[in-house]
């Protein structure tokens, strides 16, 4: 149960009222309605990061669902197993993010992405033993895009779960499924 009453989003003014009407009714973000125009921001970056990045799809879904595994963030992981899903990722690829990088289901590319998003989490700095290896195959643009994926989901999973957001009761997603733009 949430610590706090959910925002009622018909209140919400400026820049708010504007994202608002273009969000789904989750509850997250009817939780961020209290931040007042932080919703449109964080609602920028998360659409940014979902729908106009170059970063493999599979990719980042598999870096956000571990960032939530690795924070006991039961929502997002709740809602982001759910998004892996529509872009084709297997229960048994779901399954193995659970796991860790030494999972068998993995293909090297996904384990490496494992490995650095596991050392990000746990050092903030990733050491050169997970960096190496993932930007000889990435771009300068996907390892930033990585990096900044996983930090923007770090934040969202503690906001999750400092005001223990509820999944909602009944399935609700996003107004398009995320990939390639």
């Amino acid at each position: 149960m949430a610590r706090i009453p959910y925002f009622d989003t018909t209140k919400a003014q400026g820049r708010a009222a504007k994202a608002y009407a273009k969000l789904p009714p989750l509850n997250i973000f009817r939780m961020l309605g209290h931040s007042g125009e932080l919703v449109d921001g964080f609602n920028r970056m998360g659409s940014q990061i979902l729908y106009f990045t170059k970063l493999d799809p599979i990719l980042r879904e598999i870096a956000i669902v571990r960032v939530g595994v690795l924070s006991k963030a039961t929502y997002e992981v709740h809602q982001h197993e759910r998004i892996g899903r529509q872009i084709g990722m297997s229960d048994a690829l779901i399954a193995a993010i659970h796991e860790g990088p030494q999972a068998a289901a993995f293909s090297e590319i996904q384990s490496q992405v494992m490995r650095f998003t596991d050392d990000v989490v746990a050092n903030v700095r990733a050491s050169d033993a997970t960096w190496a290896p993932l930007a000889k195959t990435l771009s300068h643009q996907e390892m930033q895009e990585l990096t900044l994926t996983i930090g923007f989901y770090m934040m969202v999973s503690r906001f999750l779960e400092t005001f223990d957001v509820d999944i909602e009761a009944k399935e609700a997603g996003l107004n398009k499924v995320p990939g390639r733009a």
